[in-house]
């Protein structure tokens, strides 16, 4: 299983990578496994607003459709239109390629509730 050190993590297996007032959203590869095949992703529009833990996209795989969760408040400015012809990315590159959005955080003090890389690979295990 694979773990990005310059992520930060929720419950709900979504990362976050910050850049200056900005971050990238993605899901982890914890979650990507999962799903299995991904083979569709649907994703917000630029200038959505989403509060920490809405309902921001949804992912099917060839077993579940699955909600993903906004990590933190704010809006969109980006989506990875990538994964619209190319869902399998997330199953390749969940922490690279396949990023789902690109947030303006509201409030970047929330990424204090999240967990750095070490407590949530605690938390995977607990799961299995």
């Amino acid at each position: 299983m694979k773990f990005d050190p310059n992520c930060k993590y929720d419950q709900e297996h979504e990362w976050v990578r910050v850049e200056g007032d900005e971050a990238l959203v993605g899901i982890t590869d914890y979650a990507q496994d999962q799903l299995s095949d991904v083979v569709y992703v649907e994703l917000p529009e630029v200038g959505d607003t989403f509060d920490r833990g809405d309902v921001f996209a949804v992912v099917e795989s060839v077993k579940t459709a699955s909600d993903v969760y906004m990590p933190v408040t704010g809006d969109i400015l980006e989506i990875n239109e990538a994964l619209e012809d190319s869902p399998e990315l997330v199953n390749e590159d969940p922490y690279g390629q396949a990023w789902f959005v690109r947030v303006a955080m509201a409030d970047p003090s929330e990424l204090d509730e999240l967990m750095d890389v070490d407590e949530y690979k605690e938390y995977v295990e607990g799961l299995d």
